[in-house]
């Protein structure tokens, strides 16, 4: 099994790279994103690999991180999700923010992808939830909220400051990150915080 190759770009396709290692050209899948961060023809280039052994062919997928390659693995443990399906969510989101969606439960973020519609977005979510924080280092506080967020058992003044912040534009896991860390920067007083201050340290936070 190949878990790794180095050599030259040789040339690109429309989604895969063939690399030149020592005179023999792998062809080699990977997202838009890792393609389009791959360095141009006859520049070198490094590519973590996941290999796929079918009996009629093997199949090469190619990453620029360890992170990306694993979440490449973890996204088709999911029911209906195929290897275009996962390199179509990690063509539209870093591994990072892909995790933070998925554990705050932001089910809009996860539909952009292609080839994931609302159904499929709600089972990787579902599904993945358990699993986001040990990709990426999601504040628990803000994993706490969201969740209170989504079963409406937040209190009235964080759930009205989330929804202005969204109204103003910012995605659902934006906002929540915002008044997430508004509230633990207010420490003891966050308890008797107004929405409108809320949404004022909020907009501070996204300033950031």
């Amino acid at each position: 099994m190949i878990g790794k190759l180095k050599g030259v770009v040789d040339s690109y396709g429309e989604d895969f790279v063939i690399l030149d290692v020592h005179g023999v050209g792998y062809v080699v899948h990977c997202s838009a994103r890792t393609l389009q961060r791959l360095p141009s023809t006859g520049e070198a280039a490094e590519l973590a690999i996941e290999t796929h052994v079918r009996e009629d062919m093997i199949r090469l997928y190619g990453f620029r991180a360890d992170a990306e390659r694993e979440w490449f693995r973890l996204l088709q443990t999911v029911q209906g999700v195929g290897t275009r399906v996962a390199l179509g969510v990690l063509s539209v989101m870093e591994p990072g923010d892909l995790a933070t969606a998925i554990a705050t439960g932001d089910k809009g973020a996860v539909a952009r992808a292609p080839g994931v519609g609302p159904r499929l977005a709600a089972r990787l979510v579902a599904e993945l939830k358990d699993k986001a924080p040990a990709f990426s280092p999601v504040d628990p506080a803000l994993i706490q909220l969201s969740g209170a967020v989504e079963a409406n058992t937040a209190p009235q003044p964080v759930a009205d400051a989330i929804s202005a912040l969204v109204n103003l534009g910012y995605a659902q896991v934006q906002a929540s990150a915002a008044v997430a860390a508004a509230l633990k920067g207010a420490g003891e007083g966050a308890a008797g915080m107004e929405a409108k201050t809320l949404i004022r340290l909020g907009l501070r936070e996204l300033a950031r």
